[in-house]
């Protein structure tokens, strides 16, 4: 029988905030020792981010990375069997994956972070949330099947439907241009470590096409 680690009871709906720095060490600039220094970055609002991208990225959607409806029915029904009740986890996972490795080889980016490659501070609460995730995958099955159901290329509607945008956003959305050669989408100023600076990479890949894929990244400040 398999022995599962102890793990905080936390309410439906409870949203998990990181932050994405260290707390200040030391008084700077009328900062207390102890104050966070940097904004917050939700999780789980990090995870339906990346979530939508990748399906929107899937072969039978808008073909930027080489997975074929892996977030969709088909590949719902492919790990059903083998993790009854962590197969949408199972499928996220591997897109992620996929997704990374293309946006890399599209576009690398040295000193930056895009939807995909954020901060190591970021990156390691992520990947230390996933099972307490998986301890509650029946709380993530509603939004798991309307990923499944997404259809069509228009992911600013789509994120603005599901409420991972607003107007603010889109605002700033309006202003972002693809690079001269239409490979990266980037972002004005640097990472904040912020839910903005998130949300506009994931709403980034909308400046780029069905086929042709773009890549939002920032300047990282902390390199």
């Amino acid at each position: 029988m398999r022995h599962e680690k102890a793990v905080p009871k936390v309410r439906p709906g409870v949203q998990f905030l990181i932050q994405s720095e260290c707390m200040t060490s030391e008084q700077r600039d009328g900062t207390r020792k102890g104050v966070l220094s940097t904004p917050l970055i939700d999780l789980d609002r990090l995870m339906k981010l990346r979530l939508v991208v990748a399906r929107f990225g899937e072969m039978d959607l808008c073909r930027w990375w080489n997975t074929k409806g892996q977030l969709g029915p088909l590949g719902a029904a492919a790990l059903r069997r083998g993790f009854p009740r962590t197969h949408y986890f199972a499928q996220a996972r591997s897109v992620f994956a996929v997704a990374a490795h293309r946006c890399n080889e599209r576009f690398e980016a040295p000193g930056c972070a895009t939807l995909w490659r954020l901060p190591e501070a970021i990156e390691e609460e992520f990947d230390a949330r996933w099972e307490q995730w998986l301890d509650h995958a029946s709380e993530w099955q509603p939004f798991f099947q309307t990923v499944e159901g997404i259809r069509g290329s228009d992911l600013v509607a789509t994120l603005r439907d599901l409420e991972l945008v607003n107007d603010h956003h889109l605002a700033a959305f309006s202003r972002l241009r693809p690079s001269a050669e239409g490979r990266a989408v980037p972002l004005p100023g640097s990472f904040s470590g912020g839910d903005d600076d998130v949300t506009l990479l994931a709403l980034g890949f909308a400046r780029g096409k069905a086929g042709t894929l773009a890549v939002p990244y920032v300047k990282r400040g902390d390199v």
